[in-house]
């Protein structure tokens, strides 16, 4: 029987550890099992380390929550095996439209070239995205998921924690040399370590609706994602809408910080605003609704010990520029790779701090860039407001103006340009494929077969070369890290990568350049496969 995705039922299951009279250390326990728990388990299993994930549900997600998933995570998803399964059923989307007062300000297209495998973004409710997850993480034989074990203890060692976990046959321990917090916003783990998140709680309310239209209805609505600012239709405010798979539609409505948030979730209220924004002929019924309020923040630090802090646990921004679960599957990205050499022995442990330095620098982008586009959509000022309406009625004919609106910066992968990993430029290149960006995709030639760039790239450290070079091939499996070494061609790649005939790349297995020269040698690749790894 297919699983229901909107309410599924797992059933707790007594482990192994419960029955152990010796206790057994396992390597990784990662707590939550949400979209960046799963990521990161999936992750960590395929690459050889066996994990164990603690989550104190039965259930997935309820209601659609995150919904606009970036291109830069579904890369992450493609070399997990998930992409596929994802796109094909999300709702892919590269064209934005801004509205002003309901006049179409401007179109924007955010992935404008073509040559790449994967849109700028899809729309897929989050319970489709974890059940997928979940049946990818089943299937890995290095992951054991747990359901209905609740954390409520953790003692930390200087090589290890200890986990006290509650479940319906009663509480039993568990040892294990790291711990990564999955476990969202409200992170039961950071509470039980003392630990803080702070910024900044915007003073709003916005009415969130999942609504499932008739298809005929449905198909009446302009897919493509529209914001509205100023709209009478809204008292003036905000609104925004997506469409996702299945018909549903998710609608969100400022509301004001005064606003009454049980007043709001009225259902005749609630269909009102919706029906304002549809049509009066619109066909719809509710899936799920809330009212919320929303904060910028973060942990001071993302790695306590043995303890390391990813995704909401870590760090939480506004909707706006849905950068909070793709933030999140960044983290575990960036951080299994780490995981895996230090636990394998080929890596100090120091490695670990990278994590925390990259993905801190990652989530202060995020929050800068989400709370510059909050206070342009919902400007708390006079000033603010009519400086954002003179700019929305300029962007109308004026293309300068448009550089200027702030719809939401939609969320891109962050450049870690201060990252101690990278190695600095001897050669001068153009573009933006520096140290620390994540590798753009491109057409490339695999075996005389067209495919593409990231696929083959895969997640080891590779040494990409233009051109070429048999020479290179006398670096692979040299030393105490494993070096792929792959000759890349293709006009668009090269284009994209400023490379020519012997240019070479040194990246990351999360793919991000970690080195980049006009004319390698191996001693030089070398020094930053070790600087890159803390070998140095």
């Amino acid at each position: 029987m297919p699983l229901d995705y909107r309410n599924p039922g797992f059933a707790y299951r007594r482990s192994a550890d419960q029955d152990r009279e010796a206790r057994v250390r396992h390597a990784v326990v990662v707590v939550g099992a949400g979209p960046v728990g799963l990521t990161c388990a999936i992750d960590l299993a395929r690459q050889g380390v066996a994990v164990v994930v603690l989550d104190d549900d039965d259930t997935l997600s309820t209601g659609s929550r995150a919904i606009c998933f970036a291109k830069r995570t579904l890369e992450i998803w493609d070399r997990l095996g998930c992409g596929d399964r994802m796109v094909a059923k999300g709702v892919s989307w590269n064209v934005g439209r801004v509205f002003f007062r309901d006049d179409l300000v401007y179109r924007f297209d955010l992935l404008e070239e073509p040559g790449h495998r994967r849109p700028a973004f899809i729309n897929l409710q989050q319970y489709y995205v974890e059940g997928f997850l979940h049946e990818a993480a089943v299937a890995e034989a290095g992951v054991d998921l747990r359901w209905k074990n609740r954390v409520t203890g953790c003692e930390q060692t200087a090589d290890g924690a200890t986990l006290t976990v509650d479940t319906p046959d009663g509480a039993y321990r568990i040892d294990c040399d790291h711990v990564i917090a999955c476990d969202g916003s409200r992170s039961p783990m950071r509470t039980l370590l003392g630990l803080k998140s702070e910024g900044h709680t915007f003073r709003d309310r916005f009415l969130i609706v999942d609504v499932k239209m008739s298809p005929e209805s449905s198909a009446r609505v302009a897919a493509a994602r529209g914001l509205w600012l100023g709209t009478p239709i809204n008292s003036g405010q905000s609104g925004l809408q997506h469409r996702q798979p299945d018909d549903v539609w998710r609608i969100d409505f400022q509301l004001g910080w005064d606003a009454d948030p049980v007043k709001e979730r009225d259902p005749e209220r609630v269909a009102a605003r919706v029906a304002a924004l549809l049509g009066p002929d619109a066909e719809f019924d509710f899936e799920w609704m809330s009212v919320y309020t929303f904060s910028c923040q973060r942990m001071q630090r993302f790695r306590h010990g043995r303890v390391l802090f990813a995704g909401d646990a870590a760090h939480g921004v506004s909707p706006f520029g849905a950068r909070g679960a793709n933030s999140g599957v960044q983290d575990a990205d960036n951080l299994a790779w780490k995981m895996r050499l230090v636990v394998q022995g080929r890596a100090p442990d120091r490695l670990l701090d990278s994590y925390d330095a990259e993905r801190v620098e990652a989530a202060d982008d995020n929050i800068r860039a989400s709370t510059r586009s909050t206070d342009f959509i919902t400007p708390k000022s006079a000033i603010s407001k009519t400086f954002r309406d003179a700019v929305l009625q300029l962007a109308t004919d004026h293309p300068f103006a448009r550089r200027l609106v702030d719809s939401g910066r939609l969320s891109v992968p962050s450049t870690l340009t201060s990252s101690s990993l990278n190695t600095p430029d001897v050669d001068a290149f153009e573009g933006g494929m520096v140290p620390g960006a994540a590798c753009v995709d491109a057409p490339h030639v695999v075996d005389g077969r067209p495919g593409w760039l990231l696929e083959a790239l895969g997640g080891e450290f590779t040494l990409m070369i233009f051109g070429d070079d048999v020479e290179a091939l006398r670096l692979d499996g040299d030393g105490p890290i494993p070096l792929r070494c792959l000759a890349v061609s293709g006009a668009e790649a090269a284009a994209r990568y400023d490379a020519r005939p012997g240019t070479a790349y040194l990246i990351r297995p999360d793919q991000h350049v970690c080195a980049r020269w006009r004319r390698w040698n191996a001693d030089d690749v070398r020094a930053a496969l070790a600087r890159a790894t803390c070998n140095d």
